[in-house]
């Protein structure tokens, strides 16, 4: 018979909040602190009050005998007289014992068994009724301590706070071999069925990663389903963890691609369908047209908030939005958590499961108090979770206040304008924590594109004035000087109800009274490219560090109105304070479109970025060489020698010219001279190809006739490879690949025996220095 020491339950913290509650309040295996001296406890010991400080402590299951006890506990001295009773103790702690129906005791004893909790017993087992003490042996042990032994306990069992359970094991005999001892406790909630209460929606979205988070009403477990398929939610993820504010990371994702999703708990699907999707971020090195939704002072929970979000899905239509921006203010008045359910979850439904929100705080999220910005007691940070740690690309600021993330070939900064380290460290450049990390991470981003963004804008005669207010002078006297400096190529800000927009422009850092267009603006065109007078895109430079940044107020995507007397800023080439809307981007490879989206669906603003165009290109050709032409820009063209509209044109060369491409609205040129060499006759003896150090390569006849000889020169011993393509760039043959001497070689080519069916194909002769392709034809029969 196996026969066991009676066990006291310890008492360990073990906390449990509302939000985060355990199934399992006990889990098996859990550490206890014990007593196992054989010594007469009396009743204090499974009381509230009673100092367990100098007992033992061990994780379960405890004992001895078995060769399978986690803690090895003390039977004293004497083999044949061994301790009758052992003591452990538990202490937990629990927000709301209210969410639980009963409790469910499990509980493994070799031999007999007490539990109280709060000092009250709950359960005995194998000892006899009455008062038990210190040698109060087991009246039995007919399972050996292997099988648990289940009860369910009151809801009144335990209480909200803390909570002391105790247990007490006792020997069925003073010669047992062995004793054991393990317990788990759950709670069992009072409602199975969670109804969704926010969400869902999505975080911190990469190309291999993606949180979602939604509310419950009541706790539940949380799970993810999702696949490539809305039908095949193949995958899952899922948390054990009891919860109402539920958060599900999905990684090992692929790239760029498309998922759907649903949420609920292991027993409940909450949400899921065809409008339940996400699109992952492309892979670092990889781009894609970018559509980018910004949206300030949104949460306003006003007509003109509906509106702006309505007509900007009707602008959209089918086209996915890939990144949402917010510019602060986003639920008023005070940023609490029940104005953001209200005012800004309940208006964005659609919006917010299908795309990655990526916020800043304004100054209505930490309530316009300092005392809440010092201990960030707002409720912002518990509603988002942001990449303070790079997950999503740029250097780790290591605070959910301030941020950067990278999408396709863009860069996103998101800084904090009002809270606590902005307001200690406003004045200083180059001691505030935002700006140090600010600085290394505009040196690390090798993005085309970089946007930053925050809630108060350096330039506006809204509802607020920039000249005055301690916010907005300190941005622009302190931080985006830096940001020019760093080739920054949009700044975004809300906190005016207003849309007010710049031209591109540099260095201005004063008040309004000392902007001057002529030095601060860098260019005199509107940026609208629309076919109106001065309306062509502002154009930069990569190369050049130095070349401006465009400001945009967009702050009236919920709240809308007010100017200040000398409304507008002279900065501000266009500026709104009695239309609301949002702001719509899209960006592919080296052009960025910008319009703002008024409530009805009229774009009463709009101006274009291109960089890296209007280039200038030579190319040195040899007769029948064939090249492809294609314009620096995205958007429409024309071609000279041929009239092509399309982006790319392809020759053949034969004479020395120049072909230019240019834009409908003569905004954009691209200049090609070309240089044409005759290489079509050989002169071994007198080769001025020999003497230029250049490769020749020829064909007669071509078009090809069913035997052709193909000719190359080679001006100095080299490694050889020609090469046979089809026109799209397929390899159909390599029939040379060698080191050769300098001089004239030739090869047959027999059409019927190679296979070539009738076409174009490009014949590809690649010297160490040097490559020459020249494209022949196989004629029809």
């Amino acid at each position: 018979m196996k026969i066991k020491n009676t066990i006291l339950f310890i008492l360990v913290s073990l906390s449990i909040n509302s939000v985060y509650a355990q199934t399992n309040i006990i889990t098996s295996g859990s550490t206890w602190k014990y007593l196992d001296n054989g010594t007469n406890q009396g009743i204090a010991w499974y009381g509230t009050s009673y100092n367990d400080a100098t007992w033992l402590s061990g994780a379960a299951e405890l004992g001895y005998g078995d060769a399978d006890e986690a803690t090895i506990i003390s039977y004293g001295a004497d083999a044949n007289n061994k301790y009758i009773t052992t003591y452990f103790r538990k202490t937990i702690s629990i927000a709301d014992a209210s969410i639980f129906s009963n409790y469910s005791l499990n509980v493994r004893r070799d031999d007999g068994v007490v539990v109280y909790i709060n000092g009250a017993e709950v359960y005995r087992n194998n000892l006899p009724t009455g008062t038990i003490t210190n040698t109060t042996l087991a009246t039995n042990a007919s399972d050996n301590g292997t099988v648990w032994q289940t009860s369910t306990l009151t809801s009144s069992a335990l209480v909200t706070g803390t909570n002391v359970v105790a247990v007490e094991i006792h020997q069925g005999s003073i010669t047992s071999s062995d004793v054991s001892f393990d317990l788990y406790l759950v709670g069992n909630l009072s409602s199975t069925t969670a109804s969704l209460t926010r969400g869902p929606y999505l975080q911190t979205g990469t190309s291999s990663s993606l949180i979602i988070k939604w509310r419950t009403d009541v706790p539940s477990n949380s799970k993810v389903n999702y696949g490539i398929a809305s039908t095949s939610l193949t995958s899952a993820t899922s948390d054990a963890s009891l919860v109402t504010d539920h958060e599900i990371k999905l990684t090992g994702l692929n790239s760029n691609t498309r998922y759907y999703y649903s949420i609920g708990s292991s027993t409940q699907t909450l949400q899921g369908n065809a409008d339940n999707t996400f699109l992952t971020s492309p892979a670092s090195g990889e781009t894609k047209k970018t559509n980018i939704w910004v949206t300030g002072d949104c949460g306003s929970n006003t007509i003109n908030q509906t509106n702006v979000r309505n007509s900007y899905e009707s602008y959209m239509g089918v086209n996915h939005t890939d990144v949402w921006l917010l510019l602060g203010d986003n639920a008023y008045n005070s940023g609490y958590d029940n104005e953001y359910q209200t005012a800004f979850f309940d208006y964005y439904p659609n919006m917010l499961k299908k795309t990655v929100l990526w916020p800043s705080p304004g100054n209505h999220d930490y309530a316009n108090n300092a005392t809440r910005q010092d201990d960030h007691a707002v409720p912002y940070y518990d509603i988002f979770s942001l990449p303070k740690n790079a997950e999503a690309g740029g250097v780790a600021s290591t605070k959910e206040e301030y941020y950067s993330y990278d999408y396709s070939n863009i860069h996103f900064i998101s800084l904090d304008s009002y809270g606590e380290e902005s307001n200690l460290y406003r004045l200083y450049d180059t001691l505030g924590p935002q700006v140090v990390w600010l600085k290394q991470d505009l040196a690390a981003n090798t993005k085309k594109w970089t946007i930053a963004y925050w809630h108060h804008p350096p330039y506006t005669m809204g509802s607020h004035n920039s000249d005055t207010e301690a916010e907005l002078v300190s941005m622009r006297e302190n931080f985006i000087r830096i940001l020019e400096r760093y080739k920054v190529d949009l700044i975004l800000c809300g906190h005016s109800h207003s849309y007010e927009r710049s031209k591109l422009m540099k260095n201005h850092y004063g008040n309004e009274a000392s902007f001057n267009a002529s030095t601060h603006h860098l260019s005199s065109s509107s940026g609208k490219y629309d076919g109106t007078t001065n309306s062509c895109p502002y154009i930069k430079n990569s190369a050049n560090s130095h070349n401006g940044t465009v400001y945009v107020v967009a702050g009236s995507a919920g709240k809308i109105g007010g100017s200040q007397a000398s409304f507008p800023h002279s900065a501000m080439y266009y500026s709104n304070t009695t239309q609301g809307g949002s702001l719509a981007l899209a960006i592919e490879e080296n052009k960025l479109d910008a319009k703002f989206i008024g409530y009805d669906g009229i774009i009463r603003d709009q101006f274009t970025i291109e960089k890296d165009v209007n280039k200038t290109t030579t190319l040195n050709l040899n007769s029948g060489d064939v090249a492809t032409l294609t314009a620096s820009w995205i958007g429409s063209y024309s071609w000279t020698n041929g009239g092509e509209t399309t982006r790319s044109k392809t020759i053949t060369a034969t004479t020395s010219t120049t072909i230019t491409v240019t834009d409908p609205l003569n905004c954009l040129t691209d200049i090609y001279n070309i240089t044409v060499t005759d290489v079509s006759t050989f002169d071994t003896g007198n080769n001025e190809l020999l003497k230029n150090k250049t490769l020749a390569l020829s064909v007669f006849q071509n078009p090809l006739s069913e035997k052709s000889t193909i000719k190359y020169n080679i001006p100095f011993e080299q490694k050889i490879k020609l090469e046979l393509y089809s026109i799209d760039g397929v390899k159909i043959k390599e029939i040379v690949n060698k080191t050769s001497i300098e001089g004239e070689y030739s090869y047959e080519l027999n059409c019927k025996t190679e296979n070539l069916k009738p076409g174009i194909y490009l014949l590809k002769l690649e010297g160490t220095e040097t490559t020459v392709t020249k494209k022949i034809i196989v004629p029809n029969e």
